[in-house]
């Protein structure tokens, strides 16, 4: 099993900026791909962005591309999503995923899942 907790949601005016970060425990961390999702109320859940095991790679949903940036850090465990330029179409709840195998953006082929955060971006 694979415990993740993610913090640093909020209420941000847009334009603005917050970091996301997200705390694995219980299984070896830097043997999966890390990813983030989102669902706005009403929507479904919507692939944000991944990063492989080493930190090396990483990809993007369109809608993000150039103002997100997600990172990790093996070391404490812990995967980062830096939102920058943020949009009020960015409103949701962003959830922390892992899988075993790089490359997904299904939800359905990530293994583990945090509790979410919420995110609230004022227009």
């Amino acid at each position: 099993q694979m415990q993740l907790v993610e913090s640093g949601g909020g209420l941000v005016q847009a334009g603005g900026s917050l970091k996301l970060s997200c705390v694995a425990s219980g299984r070896a961390f830097s043997s999966y791909t890390m990813a983030w999702f989102r669902q706005a109320p009403g929507k479904e859940r919507e692939f944000v962005a991944a990063i492989g095991w080493s930190g090396g790679s990483a990809y993007y949903a369109d809608s993000v591309t150039g103002r997100f940036t997600i990172s990790r850090d093996n070391a404490k465990n812990t995967v980062y999503l830096q939102m920058n330029s943020l949009k009020f179409e960015d409103t949701a709840v962003y959830y922390c995923a892992a899988a075993q195998i790089y490359g997904n953006r299904r939800g359905e082929e990530y293994k583990y899942w945090g509790q979410g955060t919420q995110v609230t971006v004022s227009s």
